[in-house]
């Protein structure tokens, strides 16, 4: 293929812009009225600012969402309305009920906040419990951001960890005859390397990384290619 003219180029650019930009104007959970989009050649940056933690992680997913996006640099910052404010005390209590639903064993989590950003520290069995929590925390009003310092603890030996991944991928019809993912593993941390189409299709070869019985850690060197 030959490669774009610098017409071709800018038109591109501009087209993923404002491909993002819409997308963001889609989604109901996102109040798109303070965000700009800058794209360079499908890394996007977002700028600007939203009312809550729980719209800036919405607003990084939206855009991922959209063809031809292959990073995004979310620099989003988190005004407040003021009946959202909470100080830190207030906050940190807020933030451990939210914590009280969730189910995480086999340790516990616990909160702190300063100056609206909530730390998160403690220990949870697996990837899908620890993002449990993020997203409990994240839905409290206030929350300005959040710092996670939660280790994922297993007791269960990791084992044959890389084949029973690259299964997986294959049930899932995410490694077709020209994919060049591979799967590494050592001592519970899984390593992926490759490409992907899409941001779903990278999403869900981590996913599925992430299901290894005895995975502890996932090492993303994936290139989305758009």
């Amino acid at each position: 293929m030959a490669p774009k003219s610098p017409r071709e180029a800018v038109k591109a650019a501009k087209d993923i812009r404002e491909a993002v930009q819409k997308e963001l104007e889609f989604d109901p959970l996102v109040d798109s009225s303070g965000i700009t989009v800058k794209n360079m050649n499908g890394d996007v940056a977002l700028n600007g600012t939203v009312p809550s933690y729980a719209q800036y992680l919405h607003a990084a997913a939206a855009a991922r969402r959209v063809q031809g996006v292959t990073k995004v640099r979310n620099h989003l910052m988190v005004m407040l309305p003021a009946a959202d404010y909470r100080d830190d005390p207030e906050l940190t209590t807020a933030a451990n009920n939210a914590l009280a639903l969730v189910v995480t064993g086999p340790g516990s989590v616990e909160a702190s906040a300063s100056d609206g950003d909530v730390w998160l520290t403690g220990t949870v069995g697996n990837r899908f419990q620890r993002d449990a929590v993020e997203q409990a925390v994240a839905g409290v009003t206030g929350v300005r951001g959040i710092v996670d310092d939660i280790e994922i603890f297993s007791d269960v030996e990791a084992a044959n960890v890389s084949d029973l991944v690259e299964d997986a991928l294959f049930r899932y019809g995410l490694l077709a005859d020209d994919s060049d993912i591979q799967v590494g593993a050592s001592d519970g941390a899984v390593t992926l390397t490759g490409h992907t189409r899409t941001w779903a299709e990278h999403d869900a070869v981590i996913d599925a990384a992430w299901r290894g019985i005895g995975v502890k850690d996932v090492r993303d060197d994936l290139v989305v290619t758009g």
